[in-house]
């Protein structure tokens, strides 16, 4: 079906997909940098990267990279977002990567509850239920060791809840221009890794300095579908299709180093799909019902 044909509900979700994407490259990459560099060190770089294409972009897009209203929305999703970036980074140097997507595969629950109060949508019992088994999923999936239960794993949570308020916040932006939502965002990032990676900073080698500048652009892209996702869809409608990066983890997984997906994690991952799937084909009902002629229904 051609993207103009597209239902907004329905376009959202693409977004989000390749969003979630470009999430578990970024998660690969980064925890392969975090066993030589400080978090700092990485947020500043990485910020180097994303802003370069950002520059472009905002020329060809003809939009104010830094230019938003509601400053003080803006200022507190950028703290939300920093915060869930230097949270997965730091959380990554001490646990293994599943117990990180764990703690952060909870976020799509803290967004469906969110959704309600801070966003007024209606969180039915369908969107609940999806996210609930999605989650199930993860944990078939992960079945987290007992590092998840240490002090780190402290970082790692606050930083799914940071990322769930920006997450919730970014809808609420909805209606200002992608280009300076994530512009502020990384700026935001960048400030903090220049105020941290001094206190830590090796000199990375040529290849290492390209992977980190390739790191911002992944992340850059990875958050500009999600910001245009949340602009056309809702949260709690999106929140499920998080789950989807452990999908893309098992792939990238086999692909690049040959890791062969246990029982478990095939179990997971179908109960994940089939959330999914499920939210998916619910909505396009949905779609099509609402598209019916008063007299039709």
């Amino acid at each position: 079906m051609p993207f103009s044909r597209l239902s907004a509900a329905s376009a959202g979700i693409a977004f989000y997909l390749t969003g979630v994407f470009f999430f578990a490259v970024n998660d690969a990459l980064g925890k392969w940098l975090m066993a030589d560099y400080s978090v700092g060190q990485l947020l500043l770089l990485r910020s180097t990267g994303a802003v370069v294409v950002l520059v472009v972009l905002g020329w060809r897009e003809r939009a104010g990279i830094f230019h938003a209203d509601q400053i003080g929305l803006n200022l507190l999703r950028v703290a939300c977002m920093a915060g869930d970036t230097f949270a997965f980074y730091y959380a990554t140097k001490a646990l293994p990567l599943a117990d990180v997507m764990t703690f952060y595969m909870a976020a799509p629950l803290i967004v469906t509850a969110l959704s309600g109060p801070l966003l007024g949508e209606q969180v039915g019992a369908a969107r609940w239920g999806a996210v609930l088994v999605g989650f199930g999923g993860v944990l078939v999936a992960l079945h987290p060791t007992s590092a998840a239960f240490s002090p780190s794993a402290l970082i790692a949570l606050f930083g799914a809840v940071m990322f769930a308020f920006g997450v919730t916040i970014t809808r609420q932006l909805r209606a200002t221009h992608w280009l300076p939502l994530v512009s502020w965002q990384f700026a935001g990032a960048g400030l903090v890794g220049a105020a941290t990676s001094p206190f830590a900073w090796v000199h990375p080698s040529l290849f290492d300095l390209g992977l980190m500048f390739l790191v911002g652009i992944v992340a850059m892209l990875c958050f500009t579908c999600i910001t245009r996702a949340l602009a056309l869809a809702p949260a709690s409608l999106l929140a499920p299709f998080q789950y989807s990066a452990l999908v893309w983890a098992v792939i990238l997984g086999f692909l690049v180093w040959g890791d062969i997906p246990t029982p478990a994690i095939a179990i997971g991952n179908a109960i994940i799909i089939g959330s999914g799937l499920f939210v998916f084909y619910s909505e396009q009902g949905r779609a099509r019902a609402a598209a019916l002629p008063a007299d039709a229904k």
